[in-house]
């Protein structure tokens, strides 16, 4: 081979990089749950992309504000053992129970479908498997900024209750 062909392929080679090395790069950004705190179970909101990327699915518990997710991406709640209930709503409202294990991770779907002034969401149980499969695509929410985002919807709450 001369040296010009060479100093090609190894440019290339630099470039692209190996196939080794693209899998070790795709594998290196796998997303890795934390482990439920004792005692505690832990549930993960994610959606998925597709239609209403753009659409945050807002998620409470008993009204209050526990997590958002937009397109794909992820949120992780700490939770006490026991049934949750969660609702998401735009337009319409949808209603998901959840049963929470202690030092278990149970994974729960946003999707939006088409709604008549804005997507509907839809809350569906979800599966381990599910969730590796949309992973790779996922980013998780900004922790700092989800919990600005509940503290602002808690004062405008106390807000209008006060209103009252």
């Amino acid at each position: 081979m001369n040296i010009v062909k060479f100093a090609a392929v190894a440019t290339a080679i630099a470039l692209v990089g190996t196939p080794a090395v693209a899998k070790e790069e795709k594998a290196a950004t796998a997303i890795t749950l934390p482990t439920p705190k004792p005692g505690m179970g832990q549930v993960v909101l994610f959606r998925p992309g597709g239609m209403g990327s753009a659409i945050k699915c807002t998620v409470r518990e008993d009204g209050k504000m526990i997590g958002r997710v937009s397109g794909n991406r992820y949120y992780v709640i700490d939770a006490p053992a026991g049934t949750h209930t969660y609702t998401t709503k735009t337009e319409a409202t949808d209603t998901i129970n959840v049963q929470v294990e202690p030092d278990e991770t149970t994974f729960v779907k946003c999707k939006i479908a088409m709604g008549i002034m804005v997507g509907r969401p839809n809350l569906s149980p979800s599966t381990e498997e599910e969730w590796t499969k949309s992973a790779p695509k996922m980013k998780p929410m900004e922790v700092e900024k989800i919990a600005a985002e509940i503290a602002k919807d808690e004062a405008e709450r106390a807000a209008s209750a006060g209103a009252n």
